[in-house]
């Protein structure tokens, strides 16, 4: 592959950051939270953690489980917590909001994505969950800053989702064009290989990095793992 493929690592706390660093994480997602699928860390989480080290952050914004915004004062809330990780720094971001009828909620994601100031941003697995997949691309089309569709290619996980995932990275100009791809969800070292000779050189990872679960911490041992394999090593 001409370029190096991205490992992305989530990190709850600067020894998660420390030891995916480490272990060759390219950038990490970071969180709050995981009991609620992942939510906004705290400023002083993100400061801490943008002062362990020195390789891209993005940082979530979301207020509670699922994928709804949580109404008008979820989406104040998402703006406040936006503006005020941005004051501290922060410059990449993820995101993903859906309607009940599991389209992409606009007026959310317009309202958090004007608070970013055209940083760079992931439209989160929420696309896994929605009722048609081409028209939430379209319509998430005009947002800036989006760069990356973090996606299992179904709500089953990887597994499930490899058709898909394939189809998607194999159409014409989708490298060029698209959002990028960020494989996550149920994404083991196996399905790898097959991930890369498709075309998919992004790949998102949480327990994989956590041998002993998410009550512990990051292996570097572990990141080191999956940077050999989305290097095209063995794993």
């Amino acid at each position: 592959m001409s370029k190096r493929a991205v490992l992305e690592v989530i990190a709850l706390d600067p020894e998660d950051a420390r030891a995916a660093a480490a272990g060759g994480a390219d950038r990490l997602e970071l969180v709050a939270d995981m009991a609620a699928d992942g939510l906004t860390p705290s400023l002083g989480t993100f400061a801490a953690i943008r002062a362990a080290v020195d390789i891209p952050l993005r940082v979530m914004l979301r207020v509670s489980e699922g994928f709804s915004a949580g109404g008008p004062e979820g989406i104040a809330e998402l703006k406040d917590r936006a503006r005020a990780l941005r004051a501290a720094g922060a410059d990449e971001f993820v995101a993903g909001f859906l309607t009940d009828a599991g389209e992409a909620d606009l007026p959310a994601l317009e309202a958090v994505v004007g608070a970013l100031d055209g940083c760079r941003w992931t439209f989160h697995r929420a696309i896994d969950h929605a009722a048609d997949r081409d028209k939430l691309r379209e319509q998430l089309a005009a947002l800036p800053g989006l760069d990356t569709c973090l996606t299992a290619g179904s709500p089953a996980g990887v597994e499930h989702g490899l058709p898909t995932l394939l189809a998607e990275a194999g159409r014409p100009g989708a490298r060029e064009h698209a959002p990028r791809l960020l494989v996550g969800g149920g994404l083991r070292l196996g399905h790898v290989p097959t991930l890369l000779d498709g075309g998919l050189d992004a790949f998102h990872i949480g327990t994989a990095a956590r041998p002993g679960g998410w009550s512990a911490p990051v292996s570097a041992d572990a990141v080191r793992r999956w940077r050999a394999a989305v290097d095209g090593g063995t794993g």
